[in-house]
């Protein structure tokens, strides 16, 4: 269907650019006369559209800072606008959108446990979980194997330790979805599942089930830190990322798909080397070190090391300059443009060429095959 499709379009892309890069390697059988770099696979990185997926206080927030029509032309001067508000109320802003994530997770989770037939003692356990102002993880997709979501099961101890810190404690919300026919994918729920039920992890982690946008929409508008962890290249964009930039959110993703050309260090942080590893268990858990490590060193230290009006500067300054820089980038209306502009627009004006003169250029070169064709060169046109 892939070679079907490309052989039929006037213009063919990938959803990244590092998406746009692998497909030229893979379709290059069918440009196999082209040097690899001239493939004429360009690609438009993925955007979301961020009124749909920002939380009411991400809504006041940035109408305050940048007006209410600020998602409906040119994004440019948002960048400048964000970087006025100050330190304090951009961490009052942040700190607001954990509580409605908090609830929601204790009222699904308890939801869960009385259909289940838990006893009441565990319900109401369920309807105290965490404390909106404890540094909350996010991961939430479909389980399949090539994402690693159970990158961070590799050594559950550590894990364990990181989470339960009574200094810097960390909490941790998992959601997703495995296919009805995808057993691996199944089979890593359920370790999941396995190590939230144990007694001493389950303060500090929860795996709500039943993923659905609704859900997604209170996770991306409520975590701290989105995490990533697919094997690099098989992620083509990977948008949920995106989604936690309006809201504040910081992303730990690894160096595949959108987050492959948005990352710089002050802006999050990253996984991986930027290479290809294939399938390599020890690469994957050379990995899970990279991303326990990341956590306890920088990630977790930042969150907590706070001014003497309990502002964490360092994190402050880095969520901004997410929100400054990629919120505007990685929004629907900078990528409606580029397909305007780089498929639309020439496409409509090949259209008026072609269709000028009651189609006067296709008759040409028709005739000019025939010509070919008359003087034995049709065989080298073919090839």
């Amino acid at each position: 269907m892939a070679y079907l499709a490309i052989r039929g379009c006037g213009a063919v892309n990938g959803v990244s650019r590092l998406h746009g890069q692998v497909s030229r390697k893979l379709f290059e059988p069918l440009f196999s006369r082209w040097p690899a770099d001239e493939i004429p696979i360009g690609h438009v990185t993925n955007g979301v559209h961020m009124p749909t997926w920002d939380s009411p206080e991400a809504d006041e927030f940035w109408t305050k800072a940048c007006g209410k029509d600020r998602w409906l032309g040119m994004t440019e001067n948002l960048e400048q606008y964000i970087r006025r508000v100050p330190d304090a109320e951009l961490w009052k802003f942040r700190t607001a959108g954990s509580q409605p994530l908090i609830d929601h997770a204790r009222q699904r989770l308890a939801g869960h446990y009385a259909a289940a037939g838990a006893s009441s003692e565990l319900v109401e356990q369920a309807m105290h979980l965490f404390d909106p102002n404890a540094l909350t993880l996010g991961f939430a997709r479909r389980f399949a194997t090539y994402k690693r979501p159970n990158l961070l099961l590799q050594d559950p101890e550590r894990l364990l330790r990181l989470l339960s810190n009574p200094q810097r404690p960390v909490q941790f919300v998992i959601a997703g979805k495995a296919h009805p026919a995808d057993i691996a994918g199944q089979a890593l729920i359920k370790e999941w599942i396995q190590f939230i039920r144990r007694p001493d992890v389950r303060p500090h982690a929860i795996f709500l089930s039943d993923y659905d946008m609704h859900l997604t929409s209170h996770l991306v508008q409520g975590v701290d830190v989105w995490i990533n962890t697919p094997r690099r290249p098989w992620e083509a964009c990977g948008t949920s990322g995106m989604k936690v930039l309006v809201n504040g959110g910081i992303n730990l993703s690894e160096l595949d798909g959108w987050w492959a050309e948005a990352f710089v260090p002050d802006l999050g942080w990253s996984l991986g080397d930027g290479q290809e590893h294939g399938s390599d268990p020890g690469w994957d858990k050379a990995e899970a070190e990279m991303l326990y490590d990341a956590l306890e060193r920088e990630v977790i230290p930042e969150f907590y090391n706070r001014n003497e009006n309990g502002i964490p500067t360092a994190w402050v300054a880095r969520m901004r300059e997410s929100m400054a820089r990629l919120a505007p980038h990685f929004s629907a209306d900078r990528t409606v443009r580029e397909y305007t502009e780089q498929h639309y627009l020439p496409a409509a004006t090949n259209y008026l060429h072609r269709a000028a003169d009651k189609g006067v250029a296709g008759r040409q070169i028709v005739e000019w095959q025939r010509q070919l064709e008359q003087n034995g060169l049709g065989c080298i046109l073919a090839n």
